[in-house]
């Protein structure tokens, strides 16, 4: 998150615009931008690559829910829904499309500023999870792939697991490859040749 952050404020009433952009310049120094129609919303949010996005609907159904979720790119940035009510298993939808923040009872302008920290440093918690959870599961891939390929060079040369891992780490050393590579080379080359 930069400095000086950029929001976006999807609020179809004025008035109630006017109150949290003003909240929003008392808090803090912000690049902000107001969206009052909800017709094309992705594009627009897309073409501004806010920091964060702060939506306020009145009543919102579950299909509402997740187009305006799915618009502000949730897995892009931080979003922070208001709503004034809350419908059976609203939350669940909101919080599973990704919203940061889920906050029943309106955007009071007062608390505009505490629930977007709060939104952010979730995000910011999330967005580490889902990278380390990605690393894992390249890594997992990763060692599949090596276990394959050793398999294949202890049947193929009569070695055993050392030894056919010690091959396939000095190829890659030899080649400037990570040992992963290597052995989806040779897992993809025994593929083909049947």
């Amino acid at each position: 998150m930069s400095a000086s952050l950029s929001i976006v404020v999807v609020e179809p009433d004025r008035d109630r615009a006017i109150l949290i952009v003003d909240s929003l310049r008392d808090a803090g120094s912000y690049d902000i931008h107001v969206i009052s129609e909800p017709t094309g919303l992705a594009r627009k949010i897309q073409a501004l690559s806010p920091d964060v996005v702060l939506i306020d609907v009145e009543s919102p159904s579950r299909d509402t829910l997740e187009e305006l979720a799915l618009a502000s790119g949730p897995l892009d940035r931080p979003v922070a829904m208001f709503v004034d009510r809350d419908g059976e298993g609203l939350t669940d939808t909101a919080i599973e499309a990704g919203v940061s923040a889920y906050v029943v009872d309106g955007m009071k302008p007062q608390r505009v500023k505490p629930i977007m920290d709060a939104a952010i440093a979730r995000f910011r918690m999330f967005q580490r999870m889902r990278t380390e959870l990605a690393e894992t599961k390249r890594a997992l891939e990763e060692r599949k792939m090596i276990d394959r390929a050793k398999g294949m060079l202890m049947k193929a040369r009569g070695v055993d697991e050392d030894e056919a891992y010690a091959l396939l780490r000095k190829t890659a050393m030899d080649q400037g490859k990570r040992v992963a590579e290597v052995a989806a080379a040779l897992v993809t080359a025994a593929g083909l040749l049947g």
